[in-house]
């Protein structure tokens, strides 16, 4: 079952429990699909879009002094469970040659296609920064 497939059915249950905060959470996610040129969309297009919608959220909770909403924490139950900064720096130390590199930074494009949706890109900037 794809994810756009699980958030239907997600909908519908929350829709019979009378869930309203899920029930809204997901149906902003759904209108957000609806302005996408596919109708059907892969996982890693949708995980894109909740990313879309995390970020936004954050921004307006850090704009009115919050830190958490109920919002910010159904979008996050979708997204894939994310690689620690553990596990993020012992495949840096395994697989990237520093000194083939001008600078960190230049690492950050294979580390993120290997952990894709998996690893935050800020999350692995603050590893490579504190890398030797």
């Amino acid at each position: 079952m794809t994810l756009q497939e699980q958030l239907r059915v997600d909908l519908k249950n929350a829709m019979k429990a009378k869930d309203s905060d899920r029930t809204g959470a997901i149906r902003i996610l759904m209108g957000e699909f609806g302005r996408q040129v596919e109708k059907e969309l892969s996982d890693d297009q949708v995980i894109a879009i909740i990313k879309k919608l995390i970020k936004s959220e954050r921004e307006l909770l850090n704009a009115k002094g919050e830190e958490d909403s109920s919002f910010l924490q159904i979008m996050e139950q979708y997204l894939p469970s994310q690689a620690s900064e553990e596990e993020i720096r012992s495949w840096i130390k395994e697989n990237i040659d520093f000194s083939a590199l001008a600078n960190r930074m230049q690492a950050m494009k294979p580390i993120m296609n290997h952990f894709g949706a998996a690893a935050d890109g800020n999350v692995v900037k603050k590893v490579l920064q504190e890398f030797d």
